[in-house]
Order: structure tokens, then sequence, then C-alpha cells
């Protein structure tokens, strides 16, 4: 399995995260902006994930709720501003349990002799939301989705 990339700069107000994946970019994009998809990838794996809302379009919106075992839910949101398929995706996000921490997240995906690399930009609104995404353990739960997401797309489930 390939490793999850993090640069975060100090001082800056952004976080860029690389991944290769073992499958081509047509595949990538389908499985990270299909509804019925996103479930089986996106958060921790002891948590379930639905997704609430989600107009995949420029001005859409999208909301995922992510329930613990505990039963206890958190919730996200945003708007998407741009989406070209099958290589970008710009998009707000919105923590709902810290509102008005909105950032903005640019995913470009690109095919390399069959593999595809995503490249994750969150550009946040000041250097304090960042460092506080940073704290809150956001390394290694965006690296167990990566991992998630590599997993579903070696299926044939997809």
């Amino acid at each position: 399995m390939t490793r999850t990339d993090f640069a975060i700069e100090p001082g800056m107000h952004e976080i860029v995260m690389t991944r290769m994946f073992d499958a081509p970019r047509d595949l990538v994009f389908k499985t990270i902006t299909d509804p019925r998809l996103i479930p089986q990838w996106w958060g921790p794996r002891r948590h379930t994930t639905t997704v609430d809302e989600m107009e995949l379009r420029p001005g859409g919106k999208w909301r995922y709720v992510v329930r613990d075992p505990q039963g206890t839910e958190h919730a996200f949101h945003g708007f998407y501003h741009d989406i070209t398929a099958p290589e970008r995706l710009v998009m707000t996000f919105e923590y709902e349990g810290q509102p008005r921490s909105v950032l903005l997240e640019t995913i470009t995906l690109d095919e390399l002799h069959g593999k595809t690399r995503l490249t994750d930009q969150s550009v946040f609104q000041s250097v304090a939301d960042r460092d506080g995404m940073v704290q809150s353990g956001m390394e290694a739960g965006a690296t167990e989705m990566m991992d998630r997401l590599a997993e579903l797309m070696a299926t044939a489930r997809v």
C-alpha cells in the first residue's frame, strides 16, 4: 500500500495531501464522487457515514453525517465551486461542530501510467484554523480514509 504524504508548513494557511492510487483517474473520480460509495471509505472505520445531501454540480451542496460507535453524530458540509470530471473538484468544507471555520478544498487527479496521483489542497482562513485541524488528528484520520479509498478501488464493489 502506498503512503499518504502531507505538506504542513509552519505559518502557512494550507495543508497539501498527496496519495498515489493504483487505479485509473476515471475510477478514482467516480469513487470520490459517487454518493453510494462515499460511506464505504469516508471517515474512520469504526464510524458509519451517511451522505445526507450531495448535489454534484457547481453551486450544489454536500453534507455527510458521521456516527461514532456510541451514536454521537458529527456533520460536515460545503458547496461545490468547480467540477471538472475526471480531473478536479473545488469545494468548501466546514465541520458543523466548529461553525464559521470554512476551508477551500481543491482536489486534483493526475493520471500517470494507469495510476492516479490525488493532490488535496486545503486552504484555511487563518493559520490558527489550520493548526487546529492539524492538532485534531487530521493526518491520522485522512490517512485512514485514503487507505480505505484504495482498498475499495481494489475490490470489485466499485
